[in-house]
């Protein structure tokens, strides 16, 4: 099983294998035609009130993860990534700018530690 996050906006590679949107919001600038992916999961995205709390600001980077895993805990749709992760490799895409402090980040780690 691998799991790993990339940009929407980088060029799809031989090793994506499934390659999952995992944003609430369409990528910015990118059309429906250059988008390269097999589905759009939203749900498993963080809730709009989260990321707007959370603005991307390194500061609050700690309590963002802690809030966000706790709204995995339930979300049915994790256990479908979950699900894909075990059948093969699953790239979770993502449009913001920061590669350090996102979503997908917290998402793939979860995603490993609970399908190890």
């Amino acid at each position: 099983m691998t799991i790993r996050i990339k940009r929407v906006y980088e060029e799809p590679a031989e090793g994506d294998g499934e390659r999952i949107l995992v944003d609430r919001l369409w990528p910015r600038g990118m059309s429906r035609e250059k988008a390269i992916f097999s589905e759009w999961m939203k749900d498993v995205a963080p809730s709009t009130g989260l990321r707007k709390w959370f603005d991307h600001k390194p500061e609050r980077w700690a309590e963002f993860q802690a809030r966000y895993r706790q709204e995995l805990k339930d979300n049915p749709a994790l256990d479908d990534l979950r699900r894909r992760a075990t059948h093969g490799t699953v790239t979770l895409l993502y449009g913001s700018r920061n590669t350090d402090f996102n979503h997908a980040a917290v998402l793939a780690e979860v995603l490993k530690t609970t399908t190890d």
